[in-house]
């Protein structure tokens, strides 16, 4: 799958070691055993391997866990924009399941799309793997706010 490249300049010069403390604080992350598979200014890759605890009845990753890596890597494709005096918080979202998410694991990319001072708005496609098949079953559109002045450590 072709991905837009544009580049970001990062104010915070260590973004990607904010986010890595971020993500390594998030306990839902650990719950379901996501990987923080890549960081660049304005992109995030988030991967989870494939659990039966993750399914719903048909045995296919759940749209619920999709969203949450999805709003996870675009929230992180964000915040790696952001002062380092600052947190991010998602304050909406839209997701669009596009194919049963059957596989060995799924890979959330998230890139911005519009940085701003205060809103910055992301887009995530999350692909599932199964074999050498890649499958695209889901896109987030999602919008985030930046916290001023607000540690991402409380």
């Amino acid at each position: 799958m072709e991905r837009d490249r544009t580049p970001f300049n990062a104010p915070n010069p260590d973004f990607a070691a904010r986010v890595q403390a971020s993500f390594a604080r998030q306990r839902i992350m650990e719950l379901l055993g996501a990987e923080l598979a890549g960081i660049e200014a304005g992109s995030c890759e988030i991967r989870l391997p494939f659990k039966e605890a993750l399914c719903q009845q048909h045995g296919f990753f759940h749209g619920g866990v999709i969203g949450t890596i999805a709003d996870s890597a675009g929230g992180y494709a964000g915040f790696s924009l952001m002062p380092a005096d600052a947190s991010v918080l998602t304050v909406e979202y839209k997701l669009n399941l596009l194919a049963p998410a059957d596989g060995d694991y799924l890979l959330a990319t998230g890139r911005v799309v519009r940085p701003g001072r205060t809103l910055v708005v992301c887009r995530a496609d999350v692909v599932v793997y199964k074999d050498t098949r890649q499958t695209l079953c889901a896109t987030l559109l999602q919008t985030l706010m930046t916290m001023h002045g607000r540690s991402d450590e409380t």
